[in-house]
């Protein structure tokens, strides 16, 4: 017994964060329906966002050990990816992606 409780405060521990934002035009205009892509660098896996009228999207429950990268895909057209580090201590991103149209 006291092993196991031994070994509870050299657990790995983590916290959650979140990341949200809007996709916009080069005008600063909200896309709707634009799909926005979250991936775990480590396992790969993705989860997508479809956004609303005013091109807002969200993911929440992110852990803070974990690197992730955020793209946009509005019709053929895709953002610059962004990299949400382990190492920003933010708990909070905002990002705006912007999709290059005309």
């Amino acid at each position: 017994m006291l092993l196991i409780l031994g070994w509870f405060p050299c657990a790995s521990r983590f916290e959650l964060r979140s990341v949200a934002g809007t996709v916009i035009d080069r005008r600063g205009n909200g896309l709707p329906d634009a799909v926005v892509q979250l991936e775990n660098t480590g396992t790969l896996w993705v989860v997508s966002y479809i956004t609303g009228k005013d091109g807002r999207y969200h993911f929440t429950g992110l852990r803070d050990d974990i690197d992730f990268t955020l793209k946009a895909k509005y019709r053929n057209l895709w953002s610059k990816q962004r990299t949400l580090s382990q190492f920003d201590s933010c708990k909070h991103f905002e990002v705006k992606l912007v999709i290059p149209t005309e």
